[in-house]
């Protein structure tokens, strides 16, 4: 088949939408199916405000004559973003009917609530104006699907994630002089993902955040017993999850968390919130543990056999994520 995918954030950008994409990709690519990928480097772009790596098209007229040329047999559009927006409005303008189906990643209004105090209710007002002609919403849980059913959407697909068990394993774990337990947190660093609730965590042991981004300089005035690593990638990155104690999550606004397979596929149990992402991954007391108090979830999750977390990792593969992909896309002929 071949599949048009339109995202407003790809590559070099790192973050669980570009993880997501690029494995999906590559294993369509494996299976056979020819793949266009529009994404903000073929445009000209702005950086968007607060958030200078994340980079918005604007000349994004571009997008009907790329999707026309290339002549898909199906669309998928992964973002709300101006190229998904451009991607949608070649598809249902003009008296066109196109058939195509969108995924929702992100809690847009929620951080739009967070950041510039847009009621809740307008965003999700929004969000369910853009995917009302998709012909499949896939969203990364159960517990999405039902939290955006009782907001009204429709048509609504569980699509969930992998992990790559080539680079991820229990093999990267190896001796080091660290201060025992060592917490580890890899995220973004944006005020929306809660990073103020792991560095300010009380431990005897050794606290590391893995990630870079826009609050990251605060971060590093605020808390200097933290290391901070920057961004890190491949083994270097496997080994960190590998080495750490327990794995911490502290987000309340993520949809999934792919850092969090990440950390089991390498036997490194998750301490996290009770909230959508971690509660339709974590098992409490077998793979982590989750509490509205991050120390007692700690505490918990310290005690879980890391075998067993390496064992539950294996239900999530990017094959399994790619076939669920492949079986909602819609044909255009």
């Amino acid at each position: 088949m071949r599949i048009t995918l339109v995202t407003d954030t790809y590559t070099p950008s790192v973050n669980g939408v570009v993880t997501t994409l690029v494995n999906t990709v590559a294993e369509l690519e494996r299976l056979g199916h020819i793949v266009q990928v529009i994404e903000p480097s073929q445009f000209k772009t702005v950086p968007a405000p607060g958030y200078n790596e994340i980079k918005l098209a604007w000349n994004i007229w571009r997008v009907g004559s790329m999707i026309e040329s290339f002549k898909p047999d199906a669309i998928h559009i992964a973002t709300e973003g101006p190229l998904g927006f451009a991607a949608r409005w070649y598809c249902k303008v003009d008296k066109r009917s196109i058939p195509h189906n969108t995924s929702y990643h992100t809690k847009f209004p929620e951080y739009f609530n967070k950041y510039f105090n847009i009621p809740v209710d307008w965003g999700y007002w929004f969000i369910r104006w853009f995917h009302k002609f998709s012909t499949r919403v896939l969203v990364t849980n159960e517990t999405m699907r039902s939290e955006l059913q009782n907001r009204g959407f429709e048509r609504l697909a569980v699509w969930n994630r992998g992990v790559d068990t080539k680079i991820f394993n229990p093999k990267k774990r190896k001796s080091n002089q660290a201060t025992k337990p060592i917490l580890l947190c890899v995220s973004r660093a944006s005020i929306e993902k809660g990073i103020d609730d792991f560095c300010s965590l009380k431990t005897d042991g050794t606290k590391i955040l893995v990630g870079d981004g826009p609050y990251l300089a605060e971060l590093k005035k605020k808390y200097n017993d933290v290391i901070f690593t920057g961004y890190k990638h491949g083994d270097a990155l496997a080994e960190y999850y590998a080495n750490a104690d327990v794995f911490v999550f502290p987000s309340k606004t993520d949809t999934f968390g792919v850092v969090m397979l990440e950390a089991m596929a390498c036997g490194t149990p998750i301490a996290a919130y009770p909230v959508t992402g971690p509660t339709d991954i974590i098992i409490n007391g077998v793979n982590g543990a989750m509490d509205d108090n991050l120390q007692i979830a700690i505490e918990y999750a310290l005690d879980c056999n890391r075998k067993n977390v390496h064992k539950i990792s294996k239900d999530y593969t990017w094959e399994n994520c790619t076939k669920t992909f492949v079986s909602n896309l819609q044909k255009i002929h």
